[in-house]
């Protein structure tokens, strides 16, 4: 049994002619080489599988190479790979650093390729700093990493930084193309195509998605054999979900979102890729677009195909229901239910300005005449006349300037009276648990009050402070039955005072006048109902000396303890207490 190489190893360039997708780099790179104008420390940085570090093997051989050199020489002695993700420390670093000083004895050249480079210990980055930015003449740094942004900016202002990109599914097709070939497989381009996709970018797993698949094939790829084997849902499968959901036939269709959970997909898995199906079908409709298409030949066409049985409108809101389960998708405690909902949903959207399966019941006429049956005809009704009277009302302006200012009168009266009610803004009822209705009420309660103050027959019988106690008390005990405690103890602080008329009362602070003067005129209603006299009115005062009376803070209510009981103090002194 011969050992294999896996095609990853076996087929790795050896040129930069042969590297797949990164065309920009090596030009660049070859430029340099032939004009003298390369830098002695690279940073490579991009995606894995993307041909860094072959790029800097392939450079390290072609600057050591002249014309006496032999094509198959690799330069081993001058080439120095260190793996950072295993030799991270100072130690390693100080140790190339010295080896760093010896010039080659073969070739112009030490290449020294540090891969994974972001790996390597903030001490040990410090110390590769000086090594780095001054380098011996024969010496040349490259940088290899996946996550530049793990690098320290001191190291990156030092090197000439190259990005590569990930491989195109189109490049990664061709180039498996050419290794089916080499290897005598018989590979469809269908099945490359997903090869390519699945790789996401790297062309290394690309390879050895390859190798995989052939082992489980043998030399015939095809499409069927790739998706069964890397268990992907093919184009077929929403090819078919689309024509199901255009004719309408929900059944059928979530019969067959059955059968694709019960070969063990996930329905996240197949609403995501029927997304992306409806978004491939919307590249199709013009021209301009079909590039963005990344299908071969054969899918193409069958794209175009379904493409021209729908409608824009359709795919907008099909794309725009796919993605809104998508995302409620990991939310959702029943998330098969949520899948077929959106299936239904899909089924049943309307396009072409039209809703599928639900057209109104319209008997053709064909129908009757099968039937020997003959329609009768319908008549439009026609419309009322107008009136005489509402003729003679709309005449011409002339005529109408003719008539006498009287004539003018009567009519715009007989007219006014026929015309319907509007109700004026000021009119219009206001809800009753809106502000604006609460401010209504209010105003009215106020006018109520002044119309009624404006009466001569109402009672203005005398009373006592005796008779003005008893009413104030009543509607104390009134308020605190209505729950309105913090009201009840404003009226409370003092006793009224009557002095002819008028009612007075002294509060210790502003804030308690301003919230007795809210409810001054449901107090003023009931002490001159009570009293029977309808003069009564009320005057509000703030006496500071008063708020003295009162301890709110915890000093002002232990001096009040004090006063009562000058041993409190020495409770306080003997057991150190704290207020």
């Amino acid at each position: 049994m011969e050992h294999f190489i896996v095609s990853a190893r076996k087929y790795r360039p050896q040129s930069f002619k042969d590297v797949v997708g990164q065309e920009a780099i090596t030009n660049t790179l070859t430029n340099a080489i032939e004009n003298d104008h390369l830098a002695q420390a690279l940073l490579f940085t991009g995606p894995r599988g993307v041909g860094k570090t072959t790029c800097a093997r392939i450079l390290a051989k072609m600057i050591n190479q002249d014309d006496s050199t032999q094509g198959d020489e690799d330069f081993s002695f001058n080439i120095f790979e260190l793996d950072a993700a295993s030799n991270n420390s100072v130690d390693d670093i100080r140790n190339l650093t010295d080896q760093v000083r010896i010039p080659p004895q073969v070739g112009k050249y030490k290449v020294y390729i540090i891969d994974e480079v972001h790996m390597l210990s903030q001490s040990a980055f410090n110390a590769f700093l000086k090594t780095l930015e001054e380098p011996p003449k024969h010496c040349i740094f490259i940088l290899a990493t996946t996550e530049k942004h793990k690098i320290i900016p001191t190291i990156l202002s030092r090197c000439q930084i190259f990005d590569f990109k990930r491989i195109t599914v189109k490049d990664a097709k061709n180039y498996l193309k050419y290794i089916a070939e080499q290897q005598g497989v018989d590979a469809e381009d269908d099945a490359l195509h997903i090869i390519a996709q699945k790789a996401d970018g790297a062309m290394r797993d690309a390879l050895s998605i390859f190798d995989r698949v052939v082992s489980f094939a043998g030399k015939t790829l095809s499409r069927q054999a790739v998706t069964e084997n890397l268990n992907v849902l093919d184009y077929e499968t929403y090819f078919k979900s689309t024509d199901l959901i255009l004719e309408g036939k929900i059944p059928e269709l979530l019969i067959q979102f059955n059968d694709v959970l019960a070969k063990g997909f996930e329905g996240h898995h197949y609403i995501i890729g029927l997304a992306s199906h409806f978004r491939d079908l919307m590249v199709c409709k013009t021209p301009e677009t079909i590039a963005l298409l990344e299908v071969g030949e054969d899918t193409q066409a069958k794209y175009k195909r379904q493409s021209a049985e729908t409608s824009m409108d359709f795919l907008i809101k099909a794309i725009e229901l796919a993605n809104t389960c998508d995302i409620k998708y990991k939310s959702s405690k029943n998330q098969r239910l949520l899948v077929e909902l959106c299936l239904m949903q899909l089924a049943s959207i309307e396009f072409d300005s039209e809703k599928k399966n639900n057209k109104p019941f319209i008997i053709p006429a064909s129908y009757f005449k099968a039937k020997g049956i003959t329609p009768i005809p319908v008549s439009i009704p026609e419309q009322d006349p107008i009136p005489e009277s509402f003729e003679d009302e709309i005449k011409p302006k002339e005529k109408i300037l003719d008539k006498t200012d009287k004539d003018l009168e009567e009519n715009a009266e007989r007219l006014a009276a026929k015309r319907p009610k509007i109700l004026l803004k000021s009119e219009k009822v206001t809800s009753g648990l809106s502000l604006s209705s609460i401010k209504k009420k209010k105003e009215h309660l106020i006018r109520q009050m002044e119309v009624i103050l404006d009466e001569e027959d109402l009672p203005r019988e005398s009373f006592t402070q005796k008779n003005l106690e008893d009413a104030w008390q009543d509607y104390v005990t009134k308020v605190e039955k209505k729950g309105k405690f913090n009201l009840a103890s404003i009226l409370r602080i003092d006793k009224p005072k009557l002095e002819g008329n008028t009612v007075m009362l002294e509060l210790p602070n502003s804030t308690n006048k301003v919230e007795l003067e809210r409810q001054k005129t449901d107090l003023l209603r009931q002490l001159r109902t009570k009293l029977r006299n309808f003069d009564i009115d009320l005057s509000i005062s703030v006496n500071e000396a008063i708020e003295k009376q009162y301890a709110y803070t915890p000093e002002e209510k232990y001096q009040k303890l004090k006063e009562q009981n000058k041993t409190i103090d020495l409770l306080k002194k003997t057991f150190d207490l704290d207020l």
